[in-house]
């Protein structure tokens, strides 16, 4: 069995049910049983991030199913005790750890695999095919009898995890609606905890019933059948994603040998094996051990899945799978592993980065080195560092980017890849970055970062709250954004673009480096087990000051990057953004489950829209200005009466606030380990109270740096707001979309935010000027021969808060009316103000589509310019004929 702390094997006395023994192995050479190493105490399995522990040692599940069987003598599903013994011993001398059986297994069977070293996924069995929800009384009887099974073996230290489920049909499933069948899986976990609190649960999914959300399991497992390597991989990285944060098991693969051949079968299921565990997944189960199988009251003849034939000969499969369960790591780096620079940048990191350095001193990657970069710091970071054997460079302080820069020119690696001095990596990091690059030709791959359990209860709220750090994946594979705490690179495309920008000091970095290498031509991946354990800030003061910091770094993006940002100045991200932290919408629907004609698709997702415009609203640190205002016009009540509403308003907009912070919380997924109702009541609390600080203290960022969401978008040009026609001619032929492309790129140098007419858009390009006002242009082209063109553009202004407007004047007018002087006063001038803002966001989008107009024409004609006329008044020009 291996060694290394990747998988264990287990020995005790044969059907001693208090057997407290394990037995560590490593493989011996080639076939055969395999030498005991060292002595160490048995504990249950429990899950870590993606993984699986025993004790401080990792375990990958390397397993096989076993059953169903007829009935033995004693009238277990089972074969009899002998046979069974054989199977088993049989098993660990194939490399084989872990055994899925369907049936709840009896005390002797799991005393045997104790004594063989394995462990035990027991399926709790209960009639998931039919209408089993159909009476209160039908479905009690059914908890009662998983009650029941699981007293039966609660606490035997060879039952790895229950199993509350398998496969519910997907008919099942549509009859009754996935929130029922939920809850019924949720009440049966309940359950099983109730009986056997140290062990852990899970509920067996297919593609057909995907779908299901079941945040109550301890990992995900999986059964798919697959037989073409690449739709293996690509649904395996979408599996991980749906994990999320939990382990992902595979508890059923394999290859039907009567029809594709014994050595058909062995070719799939080793690849079927190598690529589950390179993806990442925490074990693998290979279906079945046996041909021998039992189903609906008799012997199943025209399947042969087995590793072996019902006379346990065998087949090529269990050779091929032998090889990679006997390995001492079942994931191991490419034969051709590149060269990697890990940098770390640290100011003052005393406090965590010996966890980072030790962590990195774990790594299992055959080529690697360790790049401290001491910025400025005035503690022992750097005398730490160079203790644990790593290259320190020491500069003065210069912020977290030019530091970063430092580590790329010091680097000697292909791969450059950072890490935060606060954060720690899994052994394999490295190696699952590297298979990032591989799979999609990625100029750049991340990974997730997880909260580390030894973390206290405040990171824990803190890391459920909004304003972490977060990837945002276009697909499964490719992400638009990947965070700067576990983010690596090709050296040779951090040179191109010049590494990191100096301006930012602390935070928006890997933004503006992940936008920078997209326009570049670059692409961005994303691997689901290149893990990093990131503290998250232990107190709350420090998280409002983070949170102002990316405040701030928005503000610096914006100003760089304006066409990235929308009106109302935040990034709308293409991308799925993955996080825990996710502030939900208070009206958001449960999504819709794509299940094809009459529920017939094979792979059945759900699918979750992204929340509205109108949605979106509350989710903005703006709102809170919203709130202000109305409360502001509540407070003019006193001077004018029917201000009164306002102060209901003000109320129904905060209050919309507090329930999605509330929600937000509700749905958080807190550790429990004990703790009572009333304290996980207390730390959904302040993360409710996370959830309504940190806009505040983004907004504050935001707008001490100038990034407010009536600024004007650092447009100098500025025109009276008025139809124009703009005319240019051309002696070279060019398409329509050429003649816009260039238009379009030409507003992309300026600082305007342009944005393309949709399908149903009676316009070809739109240029914004604000929260207030845009300008609009579409084109026309006429063919005058001999390749010659002459294009018509209409520009017109668009005002996009007319509704505000009016409202704000109409209530200005009704107070002067009623000679409210001071409401009427005030509210004039607001809306004054608002005019104003849309006259001048008006004028300057449009003066820029003038501008841009005006360049395209000197470059294609050495004719002056067309002067920009008013609609009305365009005359007719005389274009010489072919």
């Amino acid at each position: 069995m291996p060694s290394g702390g990747d998988s264990e094997g287990w020995s005790g006395a044969a059907g001693a049910r208090g057997a407290k023994r394990r037995l560590t192995v490593v493989p011996g050479e080639g076939s055969g049983r395999h030498a005991v190493r060292r002595e160490l105490p048995w504990e249950p399995v429990r899950v870590r991030g993606r993984g699986f522990l025993v004790g401080t040692h990792p375990l990958s599940l390397r397993g096989v199913t076993y059953g169903a069987f007829r009935p033995n003598g004693a009238g277990d599903p089972f074969p009899e005790p002998e046979q069974v013994a054989r199977d088993f011993a049989a098993m660990v001398h194939h490399g084989v750890n872990a055994v899925r059986v369907y049936t709840p297994p009896p005390r002797w069977l799991l005393d045997q695999a104790q004594a063989e070293g394995l462990r035990v996924l027991a399926g709790l069995c209960w009639e998931q095919h039919v209408a089993f929800l159909e009476s209160r009384a039908e479905a009690k009887a059914r908890a009662d009898a998983i009650r029941l099974s699981v007293r039966a073996s609660a606490g035997h230290p060879a039952v790895l995890a229950y199993a509350i489920g398998n496969e519910v049909p997907a008919s099942i499933v549509r009859w009754y609606g996935r929130r029922r069948i939920e809850d019924w899986l949720r009440r049966l976990a309940e359950i099983s905890r109730e009986e056997s609190p140290d062990t852990l649960v899970t509920y067996v999914s297919y593609p057909t019933t995907e779908y299901l959300e079941l945040p109550f399991v301890d990992f995900h497992a999986f059964n798919v059948y697959l037989e073409a390597r690449e739709r293996f991989s690509a649904y395996l990285a979408r599996l991980h994603n749906l994990a999320d944060e939990r382990p992902l098991v595979m508890t059923e693969l394999g290859v039907d040998s009567l029809r594709h051949g014994e050595k058909r079968q062995a070719e799939v299921v080793d690849w079927l094996v190598r690529e589950s565990f390179d993806s990442g997944c925490a074990g693998t189960f290979v279906f079945g051990w046996t041909d021998e199988w039992f189903r609906g009251g008799e012997e199943i003849q025209d399947w042969a899945f087995g590793l072996t034939t019902r006379e346990r000969r065998p087949k090529p499969a269990l050779h091929a799978l032998a090889g990679i369960y006997g390995a001492r790591t079942v994931v191991a780096p490419p034969d051709d592993a590149p060269r990697v620079s890990v940098v770390c940048c640290s100011f003052n990191g005393e406090p965590t980065i010996r966890d980072t350095l030790e962590g990195l001193a774990r790594l299992d990657y055959p080529d690697y080195e360790v790049i401290v970069v001491d910025d400025g710091s005035t503690d022992a970071t750097a005398a730490i560092a160079r203790s644990y054997g790593a290259q320190v460079v020491s500069t003065p302080n210069q912020g977290l980017s030019a530091a970063r820069n430092v580590g790329l020119r010091t680097a000697s690696g292909e791969i450059v890849a950072y890490i935060d001095d606060d954060a720690y990596p899994e052994p394999d990091w490295l190696t699952h970055l590297v298979r990032g690059f591989r799979q999609g030709g990625f100029c750049g791959v991340g990974g997730p970062n997880l909260l580390p359990p030894e973390d206290g209860p405040t990171a824990e709220c803190v890391a459920h709250a909004p304003g972490g750090p977060c990837h945002v994946l276009l697909t499964d594979r490719e992400a638009e954004h990947i965070p700067g705490c576990n983010m690596a690179f090709q050296k040779t495309w951090l040179e191109r673009v010049g590494g990191c920008d100096p301006q930012f000091r602390a935070a928006g970095d890997d933004v503006d480096l992940c936008w920078r290498l997209q326009e570049a031509g670059g692409r961005l991946g994303f691997h689901p087990s290149a893990v990093v354990w990131h503290h998250r800030r232990g107190s709350l003061r420090r998280y409002w000051k983070q949170q102002v910091g990316y405040g701030k770094a928005e503000a610096l993006l914006a100003r760089k990057w304006p066409q990235k940002y929308n009106s109302a100045a935040h990034i709308p991200w293409s991308g799925r953004i993955y996080g825990r932290g996710l502030t939900l919408p208070l009206l958001l629907g449960a999504g819709r489950v794509y299940q094809g004609i009459w529920g017939s698709a094979p792979f059945q997702s759900l699918y979750q829209p992204a929340p509205g415009r109108l949605l979106s609203l509350t989710l903005l640190p703006e709102w809170y200005l919203l709130v202000a205002f109305l409360a502001g016009l509540a407070a003019l009540t006193p001077a004018w009466a029917p201000l009164r509403v306002a102060l209901p308003l003000a109320l129904v907009a905060a209050a919309a606030v507090l329930l999605q912070a509330l929600r937000s919380a509700a749905g958080a997924k807190l550790r429990r380990d004990g703790r009572s109702r009333a304290e996980l009541l207390r730390l959904r609390a302040i993360v409710a109270w996370l959830h309504l600080v940190q806009p505040a203290a983004r907004l504050w960022g935001r707008l001490r740096h100038g990034l407010d969401p009536w600024r004007l978008r650092m447009l100098s040009r500025w025109t009276f707001p008025r139809p124009q026609r703009i005319s240019v001619w051309s002696e070279r032929w060019r398409s329509a979309e050429e003649w816009l492309g260039e238009l379009e790129e030409a507003l992309r140098r300026t600082p305007a935010l342009v944005r393309q007419g949709g399908d149903f858009d009676p316009w070809d390009l739109s240029v914004i000027g604000g929260p207030f006002g845009r300008a609009r242009a579409r084109m026309a082209v006429e063919e005058h021969g001999g390749g010659r063109q002459y294009l018509r553009f209409r520009v017109w202004p668009a005002v996009r808060r007319a509704p505000l407007l009016l409202f704000v004047a109409a209530l200005a007018a009704a107070a002067l009316f009623d000679q409210a002087w001071l409401a009427g006063g005030v509210l004039s001038a607001a809306a004054l103000g608002l005019l104003g803002a849309t006259l001048r966001e008006c004028g300057s989008a449009q003066a820029e589509i003038a501008a841009a107009l005006g360049s395209m024409q000197a470059r294609v004609s050495s004719a002056s310019p067309v002067e920009p006329v008013a609609l009305e008044t365009a005359p007719r020009l005389a274009v010489p004929h072919a």
